[in-house]
């Protein structure tokens, strides 16, 4: 069974060695694929760096930045050439905590064709998160999830483990987000399709250092995606 891991980077220095090194802490044998977007802080570097001491350490330098969906496609592109069995997703600031990671790769083996690292399945479990930066997160889910009708608490959440069978058959190019809308997307493709889409409670962490990428051009991409999407379901 082939596991690989992508994580999206940009301005990530501080964050992503460590990361790295925890999970092959625990999952020694997943492989991890950075995809970089020419870092002005020099985390390209540190990945090449950390590609040279661990042979399961791959990179991609993009050349500026290019947005959150785009690096995913890419990132999935390469991991399906790669004869991986399943693919996850995961930010690389730890808010996403590698110790999650087996959880949801059972429930993947399970059966599951989508699984979510959920935030809010069975009660909010978010650390470090002002009330503001709470309140937006829930209420754009309790919309997204109205909007389109589906049955998924945590929908924005971008810890996610996919069967591989199941994102080969997805059309990457008939995804139109550049930033954070790329996960609702994702969710009501699947959905769409009739596939199997789990959540997996987690607990999420404020980033460890650094700057969040999210910004009020995001929020409202955000906005519009999910109307679009559900007045196309309607």
């Amino acid at each position: 069974m082939k596991v690989a891991i992508i994580i999206p980077t940009y301005n990530e220095r501080d964050n992503i060695q460590e990361l790295i090194k925890e999970i092959f802490k625990i999952h020694p044998q997943i492989e991890i694929l950075i995809v970089d977007d020419n870092s002005p802080d020099g985390t390209g570097e540190v990945a090449e760096k950390l590609s040279r001491e661990h042979k399961n350490t791959h990179v991609i330098h993009r050349p500026k930045k290019l947005g959150l969906s785009s690096a995913y496609t890419r990132g999935f592109r390469w991991a399906l050439e790669g004869g991986f069995d399943y693919i996850f997703q995961m930010d690389a600031d730890f808010a996403h905590r590698p110790m999650y990671i087996s959880e949801m790769l059972e429930m993947a083996k399970a059966g599951a064709d989508l699984v979510i690292g959920s935030r809010y399945k069975g009660g909010l479990r978010v650390k470090g998160w002002s009330f503001l930066r709470l309140s937006l997160s829930y209420i754009a889910n309790c919309y997204a999830r109205m909007a389109l009708g589906l049955k998924i608490y945590d929908i924005t959440s971008g810890f996610r483990c996919f069967n591989v069978d199941t994102l080969r058959m997805i059309d990457f190019s008939s995804i139109h987000s550049k930033g954070y809308a790329f996960q609702i997307e994702m969710v009501y493709l699947y959905w769409k399709k009739g596939y199997l889409i789990e959540e997996s409670p987690i607990t999420f962490f404020e980033r460890k250092t650094g700057k969040s990428k999210l910004s009020i051009k995001q929020i409202i991409e955000t906005f519009f995606t999910v109307m679009k999407l559900g007045l196309s379901r309607s």
